[in-house]
């Protein structure tokens, strides 16, 4: 006669150490190489508790810097874990460089179109989040000269800023980088990369199949035009400062759409970003010498770094 038995599970015991799975996929298992570093102005988490007064919540910051840039790197280390990748100049160890290298490096192979879509993100989203103050920051005097002298006023440079951001029709990046041009020290310029290769006149389309032609170069390839850029224009001959962020992520939480709203969504978010930048940054990241501020207008050391 089969009599039935009540089984109890027996407890299980804790491991001495941690198990890993063995189904996990390998890169998942690799070493992180990056990782998420905290802010000069979270170092605390006091921004991840309280938010950046006037401008994102906590919820807003978690997921546009925390949750986002956390995924981007967990995406760009199992893109990079543990191989050596074979560029259009040499076979790199992506691993161990910097992001910035890595986006740079990638930025005109093909076939690592991947790698340097979320470097790049990884870059330009801290490069957006480390230039905002969570109190006010007066515009130093030298930074405003300057900036005046491009633009003819601050009042200018902002709604050229705020105004672009708010007309672009996706999601990118308005930078605000510095240049050289021909009797003039030094100069700044507002650059919409979404829109920077023309439009739809004559002269919009032209200097768009410029842009192109010019960006496709600079990999390694010989040709009229990588003899004089290293890399594509806006790799070597403009010099990054500031940047708004208006992917949707980063303010529709807080912003909305703005629809019924005479003032709000992005344009509202832009505005609001204007009042928390930090000048004192935006002066340092500008190289801005003494002797770029003479008065005979000498010529200004030059800068130059990829955006």
């Amino acid at each position: 006669m089969l009599r039935p038995r009540l089984r109890i599970p027996l407890r299980p015991r804790l491991p001495t150490a941690p198990v890993q799975s063995q189904l996990l996929p390998l890169a998942s298992r690799m070493r992180s190489m990056h990782s998420l570093m905290p802010l000069e102005y979270n170092t605390k988490n006091e921004v991840s508790q309280k938010g950046i007064p006037d401008f994102l919540s906590p919820a807003a910051f978690n997921i546009a810097w925390t949750q986002y840039q956390t995924h981007l790197l967990e995406k760009l280390n199992s893109l990079t874990a543990g191989m050596s990748l074979c560029t259009l100049s040499a076979e790199t160890d992506w691993e161990s460089k910097h992001v910035k290298e890595i986006m740079l490096g990638n930025a005109r192979d093909p076939n690592a179109a991947p790698i340097f879509n979320y470097a790049s993100m990884i870059h330009n989203n801290h490069f957006f989040f480390k230039h905002i103050a969570t109190k006010p920051v007066e515009m130093p005097a030298n930074l405003r000269g300057h900036l005046e002298k491009s633009f003819g006023s601050i009042e200018t440079l902002r709604q050229q800023m705020v105004y672009t951001a708010a007309s672009m029709f996706g999601p990118g990046f308005v930078w605000l980088v510095k240049t050289s041009r021909p009797g003039l020290p030094i100069a700044f310029k507002e650059v919409d990369m979404n829109t920077a290769a023309g439009g739809s006149t004559e002269a919009g389309i032209e200097a768009g199949k410029s842009y192109f032609e010019k960006t496709a170069y600079g990999a390694g390839k010989t040709n009229a035009v990588s003899k004089k850029v290293a890399f594509a224009p806006g790799g070597t001959d403009l010099l990054p400062v500031l940047c708004l962020n208006t992917w949707e992520h980063v303010w529709l939480w807080d912003y909305g759409f703005g629809v019924g709203q005479t003032h709000g969504g992005k344009l509202a978010y832009a505005e609001a970003w204007w009042k928390k930048i930090n000048w004192e940054l935006v002066q340092k990241e500008a190289n801005i010498q003494k002797l770029e501020m003479s008065a005979g207008g000498a010529p200004a050391p030059s800068a130059a770094a990829a955006a």
